[in-house]
């Protein structure tokens, strides 16, 4: 029987870079952070956003796959013989697709999510992408973050607007949790809200140097470093990938008053999300990876009562320019397992309902394999939907294998039309004063 839906800173960007609570549950935060976590019975109620306990209200999801996921290797188009004329090498047998039409079907790893399709939990939005596309990881990243334009630049991000103009009078704590990576740049907001969970490690130094102005002006000019080689982002995700794009740093006023701001900010106890985490259990078992691990807290913290409007989740690996088809069979086991396990989970606790999670990658990659056994950066692809409330099928139409713009898929669907989707029909706000201007909505939900 379906379950009845629910109502609806090494570096600065290190130091916000690690779980504390995926990390090291069991370790004690220190005393600096007491301010710095939400009180969990109540939420404020936001101008034009919606009052939830906890245990009520819809939560999104955002999961990025960072690098520029192969959309087609992840959607198989293995009806169309183009497909295995443009790859030759790394194109997946049509015997091995998991099919969910005559034209296209998921890779071969992604049988709970091809599970889930079957049982009406998921939908795929086909040919993804904005006008002009721009094959930097970070500037594509950066458009995809702050929803803007190919030709603009915006410091706030898509979900600190929605933070801005829908949640005033809340607390911010309430609002966003990123976890397993630095401050996500879509955070970025006027108002600063939302959490990033650290390293417990570093907390302990910010604890010391939020009472010493010396030791303060050491703790930030020691995380303000540029990353070294070995300690990059590019080192961190497999296959040579960035992860997320940081948030602007603020650096207004002096270091004690940044660090004091940034434990008011939040607002939170520390000792009642340890409550929650040392509380809560999971009803299934999580495969051992980061993107498991983060999506294990994500299921813990909503089953506890935390009420955050927005999840942020992030898996790296995915610029797979070279010999692609094993690092890509794993990241997709790596990606289902995860999300079969948070699902599973989810509809033991009755919250499934609740819960949307939406998926994007920076861009797409080429049609045409490189001489490499990998692919290069492209521009349009699928991305998913998924949750209790979902509806399932394929949106739009999947982008022709030969009628292409310089070799990269053509878009037919903005991705801000996902986003204006989830706000008006999923947040319940509106979507134009976040995004700026009205973008057509999906009916995935």
């Amino acid at each position: 029987m379906k379950e009845p839906k629910e109502q609806p800173l090494h570096t600065r960007r290190q130091f916000l870079r690690t779980s504390v609570l995926g990390g090291a549950l069991a370790s004690t935060v220190p005393l600096f952070l007491e301010k710095t976590f939400l009180c969990l019975d109540t939420m404020a109620a936001a101008t034009t956003g919606q009052v939830t306990t906890g245990k009520d209200g819809t939560i999104l999801v955002v999961l990025q796959l960072a690098g520029g996921n192969d959309g087609i290797n992840t959607l198989v188009p293995f009806g169309d013989d183009a497909y295995y004329k443009a790859r030759p090498k790394i194109a997946l047998p049509a015997k091995d697709i998991l099919r969910i039409s005559d034209y296209a079907g998921f890779h071969p790893k992604l049988s709970g999510l091809k599970s889930l399709y079957d049982e009406g939990r998921l939908g795929m939005v086909q040919g993804v992408g904005y006008p002009n596309p721009n094959r930097s990881h970070f500037r594509s990243t950066e458009i995809w973050q702050t929803a803007c334009e190919s030709e603009q630049i915006l410091s706030d991000g898509w979900i600190g607007r929605y933070f801005d103009n829908c949640c005033q009078g809340a607390d911010p704590a309430t609002l966003g949790v990123a976890i397993g990576g630095q401050t996500p740049q879509s955070f970025a907001s006027k108002t600063p809200k939302g959490v990033a969970f650290s390293n417990p490690d570093q907390f302990r130094y910010m604890k010391e140097a939020a009472n010493d102005p010396a030791a303060a002006d050491q703790f930030m000019r020691e995380i303000n470093q540029p990353p070294s080689a070995e300690h990059s982002s590019l080192s961190e995700n497999a296959g040579g990938s960035i992860g997320m794009l940081a948030g602007p740093a603020d650096m207004d006023g002096s270091t004690v008053e940044f660090l004091q701001r940034t434990a008011l900010d939040a607002q939170m106890s520390s000792d009642r999300i340890l409550e929650i985490t040392r509380k809560t259990k999971s009803a299934v078992n999580f495969p051992a990876s980061q993107l498991g691990n983060s999506l294990n807290l994500v299921s813990r913290l909503i089953a506890g009562g935390l009420p955050s409007r927005v999840y942020y989740v992030s898996q790296g690996g995915f610029d797979t320019h070279i010999n692609q088809i094993p690092a890509h069979e794993r990241l997709m086991g790596d990606l289902d397992a995860a999300l079969s396990a948070f699902v599973a989970d989810l509809k033991a606790q009755g919250n499934l309902g609740r819960v949307m999670v939406i998926s994007f990658s920076e861009f797409g990659r080429r049609v045409a394999e490189n001489g490499s056994g990998g692919t290069d950066h492209g521009a349009a692809a699928p991305l998913f939907v998924l949750g209790g409330s979902v509806k399932p099928g394929l949106y739009g139409a999947y982008p022709s294998l030969t009628d292409l713009h310089d070799g990269d898929l053509k878009f037919s669907t903005d991705f801000r039309s996902v986003y204006a989707t989830a706000l008006e029909r999923w947040l319940g706000v509106p979507s134009e004063v976040v995004l700026g201007k009205k973008y057509p909505l999906l009916p995935f939900v």
